[in-house]
């Protein structure tokens, strides 16, 4: 966008300001005046502008101190952008470019209860395979890139034992049923590290290093 044009309709550009401006102040939110200082409106114009927001619930404010935030449309707009079902498309480019960089296969995928269900997937041009597929599922706790997500959603101990239950004895290629002290374990190295891994508890001669992505 060019700083210096005009916008071409003001009134959805004052809008957009005063969404940027709160966005900004976080949960503290503003006041009328810290807004129209911020944004350089006149206060009667962003407070109409606010009112507008209000009625579509893209701004809050507060019975008691007349404070401003964002309000659960914004919310709600942001989480609809960033649904599992858009997520291939925003990121798709940026799996190729990482496999172009590696040379390895890239994942994207998402929990799904207990389990990790595969949204995307980029092979570099070789003739090993593995045995993921987009749509496939795996459980969470045997995967690096479910550990890399329940490292970082902050599950505990106790939860965990959720997701480890229902594996069974099928959690492992070895049919053996999966340890919830191991998957700990890597649990707690990741969240110290960064990143997860698994070494060949899906696949003999396969081990994956996975990364949340955080909001």
């Amino acid at each position: 966008m060019d700083a210096g044009a005009a916008s071409p309709l003001e009134s959805v550009d004052r809008a957009l300001q005063l969404l940027e401006a709160l966005a900004s102040r976080g949960a503290d939110g503003a006041t009328l005046a810290e807004l129209a200082t911020g944004t350089g409106m006149h206060k009667t114009t962003a407070h109409r502008t606010l009112g507008a927001l209000r009625h579509r619930q893209f701004v809050a404010q507060d019975g008691e101190t007349g404070r401003y935030r964002l309000g659960r449309g914004a919310v709600a707009l942001a989480d609809r952008f960033l649904d599992e079902g858009n997520l291939p498309s925003l990121l798709h480019g940026a799996l190729v470019a990482l496999c172009a960089a590696t040379d390895e296969l890239v994942h994207l995928g998402v929990l799904s209860g207990a389990q990790v269900l595969y949204l995307d997937k980029v092979e570099p041009d070789r003739p090993v395979r593995v045995w993921s597929a987009v749509g496939r599922r795996r459980w969470a706790v045997t995967t690096a890139l479910g550990r890399a997500m329940l490292a970082y959603s902050g599950t505990s101990r106790e939860a965990l034992d959720g997701y480890v239950r229902p594996t069974g004895g099928d959690g492992r290629s070895s049919e053996r049923a999966v340890e919830a002290d191991h998957v700990w374990h890597e649990l707690e190295r990741a969240r110290t590290r960064g990143y997860a891994v698994e070494q060949e508890e899906n696949e003999a001669g396969i081990s994956c290093v996975a990364v949340p992505l955080v909001r």
